[in-house]
Formats: C-alpha cells, structure tokens, sequence
C-alpha cells in the first residue's frame, strides 16, 4: 500500500534513532531494549535506543541504568513533568541525536524485526514509513475484543474524515525522518492522540509516505496505558485540527514551502 510519489535524493539515513515511551514498565524493558539491540545489531543497523521514563513509581528508571552496562547503544532519559504518554514521546524526539526515528511501545508488542524494516524503506527514500497491523501479512495477537471494535471504529472515522487508505493510523508504531519530525511541530497532544497527530499530520502536510504490514501482540506484563473512555475527546480534538489545517491554512505547512 504505497501511498505517495517516493521523492528522490532523499539522503540515507546515517543513525536510527528508537523512542520508546515508558511507564511503570519494569516487567518488561529490561527484554524489551535487549531484543531490540541483539536485532539491529544483526542486521547492522546504526542506532540509538532511546528510553524516556515517564515518571515511573517502581524500578524502572534502576533497569534502564544497569541496562546501560549491557547495551552501549542504550540512552535513558527522565520526563520531568508534566506526564504523559504524548509528552514522553515529544521529550524523546527533542533528544535524539539520529537523523530519522521509530516510536515504539516498551511492552515488546512490536516486533523488533519491523523496525529493520523500517530502516531499509527510509532508505530506499521515503520520508515516513507506517505499519498496519489489518493489511494483507499484518496480523494481531490477543487483541482485546473490546478494544479492537474501538480501534476498528476510531480507524474509519479518520480514514472518511481525510479521505485515505491508511488504515491503522492510531497505531504508535511508526517510522519518520528528522525533517518530518521537525516539519510537523509543533506537536500538540500531551496523550495517545499524538499516535494520531504525527501521522496526519505527515500526511496533510506533503510528505512521502508508505505503508508495510506489521504484528502485535497484547502485552504480558504490566497494565495497559491507554483509557478508552479517556481518549475519546482527545483523538476528536486533534483529528478536527489536522482538518482545519488541511482545507483552511491555504498550504501554509506544506513540506519544501
């Protein structure tokens, strides 16, 4: 599901940087970080893990420093507030040091492998790379039944509202060169809506973009972030910018204006 005129000159991509949001995770980063290193490093995939600790009540800033010790590619940094899986996520965007970056959840539902994945796309020249979890050789694992009508729902309204294929764009699993990252700010949402913002976003505002089948599995640790009931307004709110922006700004956040 090509999306768009891939450009071309497009540099390669010298350094991947990896953000991963994290929240009383200690269940789980410590396998987390370790699988996805053993995997880039085969693959030789120049990296940075980037793990931002949204101001963890139990031991998972400690597991990010020992981790250090076994992982050299591994970057801990500390969200100082105000909290929020948004926030975290823009925190570690302001301090990657790659020139392209993938979100990914630290509850090891990605599969490490996708990101070398999205690592070879950015560099056959696209400026953004989205998975799909419900495309043909994309597959979920345990998805709540409950959830997954929410998703399916959430995941229609957008596509009717701006008129695309994409069909998992609130899926936080995404990769982006630096140039999109920093074309889209500034990024508003403090929550899961900016799994929303940054790909609409991307879109809206003229960047290539393709899509690539993806798994997930439900996590076996720890308790899911997302409120459903919660999130609502919010996906609302920041759908409702993005479409203003694209039939009323009159191209003034297009990509090379």
């Amino acid at each position: 599901m090509r999306q768009s005129t891939k450009p071309e000159g497009r540099p390669p991509v010298q350094l991947l940087s990896v953000v991963i949001p994290a929240r009383d995770e200690e269940g789980c980063i410590a396998s987390t970080v370790e699988h996805l290193y053993v995997e880039l490093r085969l693959h030789s995939v120049p990296h940075e893990i980037v793990v931002i600790d949204d101001g963890s009540t139990d031991s998972t800033w400690q597991q990010l420093q020992r981790l250090c010790e076994r992982v050299p590619n591994l970057r801990p940094v500390q969200n100082p507030g105000p909290h929020g899986f948004g926030r975290a996520i823009i925190h570690g965007l302001d301090n990657i040091q790659g020139d392209a970056a993938v979100v990914m959840m630290a509850d090891e539902s990605d599969d490490c492998r996708d990101v070398v994945r999205y690592w070879h796309l950015l560099n056959e020249g696209w400026d953004a790379v989205f998975g799909s979890r419900f495309i043909k050789g994309g597959g979920t694992i345990d998805y709540p039944a409950l959830k997954l009508a929410v998703n399916r729902l959430a995941n229609l309204f957008i596509r009717l509202m701006f008129n695309i294929r994409l069909n998992d764009t609130t899926n936080a699993f995404k990769a982006y060169r630096r140039a999109v990252i920093d074309g889209c700010r500034p990024l508003l949402s403090p929550h899961f809506n900016l799994t929303v913002e940054l790909p609409l976003k991307t879109i809206v505002r003229g960047y290539s973009w393709t899509v690539i089948p993806i798994t997930w599995r439900n996590r076996r640790t720890g308790t899911p972030k997302l409120k459903i009931k919660e999130m609502g307004s919010r996906y609302l709110f920041i759908c409702l910018y993005v479409w203003l922006e694209k039939y009323f700004s009159r191209g003034d956040y297009l990509a090379n204006q």
